[in-house]
């Protein structure tokens, strides 16, 4: 039930994983503007810390939305590149941890001050964002996906071989013994 509800055994295409992604952001950006309209009525400008807008209710509770869903988009998504979510799931986010902390204990190494991690953990969500996007579906749910091999075709002989093997077969040529 877990798997169907996280995305883990289901499957999703590139330009479904891209439009899911674009209308999540869309209904993330509504979502957190309301939040935002009604802290603002609610209180005066003035008064408003951003630290008071992460602790409001609303806020956790869409940050955890929009946590799962993402979750649930990308695990469809590796699924259906042929990665074992379970396996690629964990990793990115130990990956992102130890960033993180390797960021916090060597403050010299993260991207700039503001910033909570290094280049490395940068171009490692970037080039698994790129993958996300771009790398084609892999053919079965079965299959491996590897993009160096090239898909097994049907069993159809081209008619350039037909050819070849009539006239071969026809041929007058002596045989040699």
């Amino acid at each position: 039930m877990l798997g169907f509800l996280f995305g883990l055994n289901a499957r999703l295409g590139r330009l479904h994983f891209f439009l899911a992604t674009i209308a999540l952001a869309v209904v993330m950006t509504a979502i957190c503007f309301a939040i935002a309209m009604a802290v603002l009525r609610t209180t005066s400008p003035s008064m408003i810390r951003p630290e008071d807008l992460v602790k409001n209710p609303a806020m956790i509770a869409a940050m955890v939305f929009f946590g799962l869903a993402t979750f649930t988009l990308q695990s469809m998504r590796i699924r259906d590149i042929g990665w074992d979510p379970v396996c690629v799931v964990p990793a990115w986010i130990a990956l992102m941890i130890v960033d993180h902390v390797v960021a916090g204990r060597f403050p010299a190494w993260a991207i700039s001050p503001e910033h909570q991690g290094t280049m490395v953990g940068g171009l490692v969500n970037l080039v698994l964002m790129l993958a996300l996007t771009f790398w084609p579906s892999a053919d079965s749910e079965d299959s491996a996906g590897n993009p160096f091999q090239p898909r097994a075709r049907e069993a159809k002989p081209s008619l350039s071989n037909e050819r070849l093997s009539r006239v071969a077969q026809g041929s007058p040529r002596p045989t040699w013994s």
